[in-house]
């Protein structure tokens, strides 16, 4: 893994600090002592970051957050997408899986499929991009797998209501997402073949939550899905692996649920703002 310069990390340490604490200002003595650098590192940061406008040196001689990183704050928060991230990601999983990728945000109790990259042998996939269908309890699976009680009140408004054979699966299937970072959907036993996984309408999907994968067993598996968490340890997107071929094994199951859920894992880390990369 490269490592970034001690340079670069000493100023975004300094600016994260001053970020952490808005309606206060620092003097030099004061980020020296909580950052532990020397006098002399730390005024040269300061330094250059008054130069170039990411700080602005009060005339008590303190620091605040400077008008030219305001700027960037407001065009990055007018612009970025979540997408920008995912996108390659999702391009890597589909290429080295030969498989569909697609990014579904959670909008209210709608799931929209917002991107999608396809392999060559999948450009025809049939859920068209831009569909949107109303949350059912499977895809809840990994939308609330951190969050029961949003998980509760969904189920409230979900129409048709889930059995209480599907609330058990409903959370069993969260558990599995919180201990593997990725849920296997295998079709129903009694679903036809060839539908569609998430109908637009208001019958279940024709798929179910894997919880017992056995590396020898073979599934016959629809998707893969896993979730992207924020800040604030939710979850507005899901990806999803699609396109199988239907009989799976549970190693390879594995194999591919675990590549998914380190892509989201990395698109999350960088959401939340940790600087750590797998």
């Amino acid at each position: 893994m490269s490592r970034s310069s001690p340079g670069v990390a000493r100023m975004a340490a300094i600016l994260n600090f001053i970020a952490d604490h808005p309606r206060q200002s620092f003097a030099l003595t004061d980020l020296v002592r909580a950052l532990k650098l020397s006098r002399a590192t730390c005024h040269a940061l300061l330094t250059g970051l008054v130069d170039v406008g990411y700080l602005y040196r009060t005339s008590d001689k303190t620091y605040v957050l400077g008008p030219a990183l305001a700027a960037i704050g407001r065009t990055a928060a007018e612009h970025f997408s979540p997408l920008q991230v995912a996108q390659p990601e999702m391009r890597k999983l589909a290429d080295d899986f030969d498989l569909v990728c697609g990014a579904y945000f959670l909008e209210g109790d709608t799931i929209h499929l917002r991107e999608r990259a396809a392999s060559a042998s999948h450009v025809g996939y049939p859920v068209p991009l831009g569909t949107r269908m109303p949350l059912r309890w499977v895809q809840a699976t990994s939308f609330f797998a951190r969050s029961p009680r949003e998980a509760d009140a969904a189920q409230v408004r979900i129409n048709p209501s889930p059995s209480a054979e599907q609330l058990e699966q409903l959370y069993a299937g969260m558990a599995f997402v919180r201990e593997n970072g990725f849920i296997a959907l295998t079709r129903r036993p009694e679903s036809v073949a060839g539908e569609a996984i998430s109908p637009s309408g208001l019958e279940d999907p024709p798929v179910v939550p894997r919880t017992d994968l056995d590396d020898d067993g073979v599934y016959p598996l629809m998707a893969i899905m896993a979730p992207i968490y924020d800040a604030r340890d939710r979850v507005s997107i899901s990806l999803v692996l699609a396109g199988f071929n239907g009989a799976t094994t549970g190693a390879e199951i594995r194999t591919a649920g675990k590549a998914l859920a380190e892509a989201c894992a990395r698109i999350s880390r960088f959401l939340i703002g940790d600087p750590e990369t797998a």
